[in-house]
């Protein structure tokens, strides 16, 4: 099978990850899905890693100089040990908003956009390697908020582009998400090509614990009796409710956590429904989906506006969760935005639901 040394016109997952580059490659049916990298734990290289398509790539060194979309890729590399070859990012994370060391770290990254970053900005940052996290979400990923630039553009600039399969390609997947393999591929990959491995592996280890612990006590537990759950994405509009689907991995955190997200029926990542299909719905539990806010006291704030808002609507205040108090205060960027946290908010909405059961 032929490899390819970083460049293609089609999509390329470095293990849980997703390269764009210049030219074509084999299929490889073996490795795919596997959501590994070769060589991922020794941190050798080089690094081959396959897409979803089997298509292979191969780094011959660990990048220098990394740009990164969002705050979410850039925790992911600041957690790696990796920061320190951050040179700059877009959708940048507030003040506070990252917890201890990790959010000094994030605020020395230079800012090089509030929201996408601009294309001249990108393609003239020095960086070797830009990390894309919302490939799928248009706005997110550039491809909606101006123009983004081309496969050739990128090759031009000597910039690997790179996107996390977790969210990439979760809207495309051919099966609901159910676990967070592919959260825990994308770590495993970032690791494997910024030479991070050994890290990566205990971030991972780490997660594998926590969730097991967690479906040891709960796993068990027959699909009827599980309570039903809704995420209310308060920060996303009341006027009519954003829903996460089962392509989205927040529907794995739910699940992991032994409840059933009440909109597991939709296929793909988001979708927009009317305050009559919740209401349909019912649900025994309602998360206050709400984005951090950078401190604790504005957080309570936003909790309170968003459990306010549900007790005086007209059109929920009579719902079962909302009537018994089933409101739960859980930030929305550690259940629905692939990351370590991803683990801490199964054991914390399993606590929740399963008192006494979970440690």
């Amino acid at each position: 099978m032929r490899s390819r040394v970083w460049g293609s016109a089609a999509a390329v997952v470095l293990g849980g990850l997703l390269a764009a580059g210049c030219g074509a490659g084999e299929r490889n049916t073996a490795s795919e899905g596997a959501g590994k990298a070769e060589d991922s734990v020794s941190g050798a290289y080089p690094v081959s890693v396959t897409d979803c398509m089997g298509a292979k790539t191969t780094f011959s060194a660990a990048p220098k100089k990394i740009v990164t979309s969002n705050a979410s890729s850039l925790e992911l590399l600041l957690r790696l040990g990796a920061g320190d070859k951050v040179i700059g990012t877009g959708f940048p994370p507030g003040k506070g908003t990252l917890p201890g060391t990790l959010d000094t770290q994030a605020q020395e990254v230079k800012v090089l956009s509030q929201s996408v970053i601009p294309k001249e900005k990108l393609l003239g940052s020095g960086a070797d390697l830009y990390i894309d996290t919302f490939a799928s979400m248009g706005g997110m990923g550039g491809g909606g908020m101006g123009e983004a630039p081309t496969a050739e553009e990128f090759q031009a600039a000597g910039i690997r582009h790179i996107y996390l399969k977790s969210t990439a390609c979760a809207a495309q997947s051919k099966n609901p998400v159910t676990d967070l393999s592919a959260v825990e591929a994308d770590i495993t990959s970032l690791g494997a090509v910024t030479g991070t491995s050994a890290r990566a592996k205990e971030l991972v280890t780490a997660m594998k614990e926590k969730v097991d612990a967690v479906q040891k006590a709960v796993g068990g537990t027959a699909e009827n009796k599980r309570p039903t759950y809704f995420f209310f994405d308060y920060d996303a509009g009341t006027k009519q409710p954003s829903v996460t689907c089962n392509r989205q991995v927040a529907n794995a955190v739910i699940t992991l956590a032994g409840a059933r997200n009440v909109f597991a029926d939709c296929d793909g990542d988001y979708k927009q429904v009317g305050w009559e299909d919740v209401i349909a719905k019912n649900p025994d539990w309602i998360q206050l989906g709400v984005r951090d806010r950078g401190s604790e006291a504005a957080n309570k704030k936003a909790f309170d506006e968003a459990e306010q808002w549900l007790k005086s609507n007209a059109a929920t205040k009579g719902l079962k969760a909302v009537k018994e108090g089933h409101l739960l205060r859980v930030g929305s960027e550690r259940t629905t935005i692939a990351g370590v946290e991803n683990a801490d908010t199964v054991e914390e909405i399993a606590k929740a639901l399963y008192p006494g059961k979970v440690g």
